[in-house]
């Protein structure tokens, strides 16, 4: 069964088109690696919550804009080895070199997990 990365990030709304940017640059590497598919969403209608929400979770300020985003992969098997390539020290790639290709967002608010489908309801 297919396996599921998923990611809230709290980006500055005036950041959209870098973050486009760098997420089109970037998530190329992931299909290389073998992901059969990386979406991400921009949010249009991310309303407050009582006691929790997206936002909160990201600690998201007025002029930040909320993303999520998730990663498609065939296995649980095929990330861990793509991750565990990606985490290598001796792994190059300019597409994921901050210095090339910069996180225009605060990664330290970045929130992520792998998560295994239980429901999978298709047309």
């Amino acid at each position: 069964m297919n396996y599921v990365d998923g990611f809230v990030i709290a980006v500055p709304t005036a950041n959209k088109q870098k973050f486009i940017d760098h997420a089109a640059t970037a998530d190329s590497v992931f299909i290389e690696m073998g992901a059969l598919r990386v979406l991400e969403c921009w949010g249009e209608d991310v309303p407050d919550g009582e006691t929790t929400d997206f936002r909160k979770a990201v600690k998201a300020n007025s002029d930040e804009s909320v993303v999520f985003s998730w990663i498609e992969w065939p296995d649980k098997a095929t990330r861990d080895a793509a991750m565990a390539k990606m985490m290598d020290p001796g792994f190059v790639d300019p597409r994921m070199d901050p210095a090339k290709n910069p996180m225009p967002f605060d990664g330290k608010r970045l929130i992520f997990g792998g998560f295994a489908p239980v429901v999978d309801i298709q047309k």
